[in-house]
């Protein structure tokens, strides 16, 4: 009997390890299938927006007898008109930034601030003396040329878009077009008087006469514009611009006039110009915001 008791925990041992690895892989029947989870993609927070900045030198042109100016006759309480013997707009510094979006690897577009600033040189002539000839004798006979200049500088808002042909070596061109408006600020115009012989001689002892001052006008003017280009990719955010810009800004008025004639009843404006066309080499960089 003592025999028999330690075979049969043995045999029954020995069935309990044999039936152990059914049990374990019942416990798991049917078995559990754990799904990977997906690869998370990082979205783009304001991609293809992108900043840019430039600076740029214009040569600043003006169409021959686009300066006009009117006249006062006191007496008579009438205006005359007459137009510069000539007139000019010297080259002047542009600089400007703003803000773009690219919609798809051919069309951009952007808003823009640009300002510039400028000078006018001219000089009238009259067939008259510069002063009343009853009140100067002296100067009956004569006639009469001034010489005139006057700052200007501007700000722009502009609404500008591109066309991109596509990317090579680095190597972007471009051309593009734009339309906006320019307030254009003159400042006071110098008018210096020179008296010059006629039928009789000036007077001794210069030619020279006077100075005035006539108030400067500002206004707000419609602009348009045509570009072209290339970029280069210095880096996979940062582009170098340098490009071409021919802009027109429509005429408006220059200049009113001086305290003297404006007291003796002269209103209104008395000087226009009849608009200004840039010429512009620009440089700059586009920053793209990734």
């Amino acid at each position: 009997m003592k025999l028999l008791k330690p075979i049969l925990l043995a045999g029954a041992a020995t069935m309990l390890v044999a039936l152990a690895p059914v049990v374990h892989a019942a416990d798991y029947d049917p078995p559990i299938f754990v799904e990977e989870a997906p690869e998370y993609v990082p979205v783009e927070v304001g991609s293809g927006w992108y900043l840019r900045g430039d600076i740029g030198y214009a040569v600043s042109t003006s169409s021959p007898g686009s300066f006009d100016y009117r006249t006062f006759n006191a007496i008579a309480g009438t205006y005359g008109q007459s137009t510069f013997a000539t007139g000019s707009v010297d080259t002047s510094f542009s600089y400007g930034g703003g803000i773009g979006y690219r919609f798809n690897e051919w069309f951009r577009a952007e808003g823009v601030i640009e300002g510039f600033q400028g000078k006018f040189e001219g000089t009238t002539v009259a067939a008259v003396p510069c002063l009343d000839p009853v009140a100067n004798p002296a100067y009956a006979g004569t006639t009469c040329r001034s010489e005139d200049s006057a700052r200007y500088n501007g700000m722009s808002l502009m609404a500008n878009g591109y066309v991109d042909l596509g990317t090579y070596a680095g190597f972007t061109p471009y051309a593009g077009a734009g339309v906006g408006y320019t307030y254009l600020r003159w400042a006071d115009l110098n008018n210096d008087t020179y008296c010059v012989d006629g039928a009789a001689a000036c007077p001794p002892p210069q030619a020279y006469l006077s100075s005035t001052t006539h108030p400067g006008e500002k206004s707000w003017r419609f602009t348009y514009a045509l570009m072209a280009g290339m970029a280069y990719d210095i880096s996979d955010v940062l582009k170098l611009d340098v490009g071409y810009r021919y802009s027109k800004i429509e005429g408006g008025p220059m200049f009113g006039f001086d305290a003297a004639t404006a007291t003796a009843g002269a209103v209104g404006v008395q000087g226009t110009d009849g608009g200004l066309e840039n010429h512009e080499i620009r440089v700059g960089v586009r920053y793209e915001l990734w």
